[in-house]
């Protein structure tokens, strides 16, 4: 049982609109330090774009949010906010390689934004990275167009652990790959979240990415945060979206239940 947490993240009342299109109204959520919490939603629920939030990517219309307990992101981007930054790591969905650098060049450049290393640090940190994500040196030089799509996905997360991050966001990070390469990747995440004490945020449809990684479930549906809690717990929540989206995962959590009981019980606030 994971013992009392304190909060890493706390969105607070808040709402996003688009125009005349609103799609959060008075989101409330806790993100605890060292759990993994996905958000499930229907398509065009806002889970990306809560994410983003998260991130200061986007700002929300009305609300609140906090990140590492007590640092409040405004809506101008101070010293203070670059440091929140370079505390937080992020793979997009696609992975979002820059084309034109090879796998390499996209690694260091977080490290070389920092204007304080010199290219020998720099050379040895990504080596490091390249190898934490168990992509062999020689990958180094090649452009992210001669990668497959399971190399795309480690150099990414390499990447956007450059800077040792202490908070990791995850935006669908299995789309696109097969069975085999999908359950690779997890377990990679799991020893990465092990080695570097992170807490991870993730966005994910995918049933057994969510299975294996989720320490708490969020779910986004009705323009909010309907319910949060462990996988067992949303599983007997009453709502017609999750029901639709786990009919199949009762059948599992039984089977793994007996076995392994991969799922945790939820910090409390």
């Amino acid at each position: 049982m994971m013992t009392k947490q304190k909060h890493i993240i706390e969105i607070e009342a808040l709402h996003t609109r688009f125009g005349n299109h609103v799609v959060h109204k008075n989101v409330n959520l806790s993100v605890y330090r060292g759990e993994i919490l996905t958000l499930i939603g229907g398509s065009g629920s806002g889970k990306t774009t809560l994410l983003r939030q998260m991130l200061r990517l986007e700002t929300p219309a009305q609300g609140r949010v906090r990140i590492f307990t007590n640092e409040h992101i405004d809506s101008n981007l101070s010293p203070q906010e670059k440091n929140i930054h370079s505390r937080c790591g992020v793979l997009f969905q696609q992975g979002a390689l820059f084309s034109a650098l090879t796998v390499f060049d996209n690694i260091a450049l977080p490290l070389r934004e920092l204007h304080i290393l010199d290219e020998k640090m720099i050379h040895d940190l990504v080596m490091i990275k390249l190898n934490m994500v168990a992509i062999a040196r020689e990958h180094a030089d090649k452009m992210p167009a001669a990668l497959s799509g399971g190399m795309i996905k480690r150099v990414a997360l390499a990447r956007a652990l450059a800077l040792d991050p202490q908070l990791l966001f995850l935006d669908e990070p299995t789309a696109g790959l097969d069975p085999e390469l999908s359950e690779s990747f997890v377990e990679l995440i799991l020893a990465l979240r092990r080695e570097m004490d992170l807490t991870i945020v993730m966005v994910s449809h995918d049933l057994d990415t969510l299975v294996a990684l989720s320490d708490r479930i969020a779910v986004l549906a009705d323009q909010k945060v309907i319910t949060t809690g462990t996988l067992d717990e949303i599983c007997h929540f009453e709502h017609p979206f999750i029901a639709s989206f786990f009919k199949s995962i009762r059948q599992k959590f039984e089977q793994k239940n007996h076995s392994e009981q991969p799922w945790k019980t939820a910090p409390m606030p």
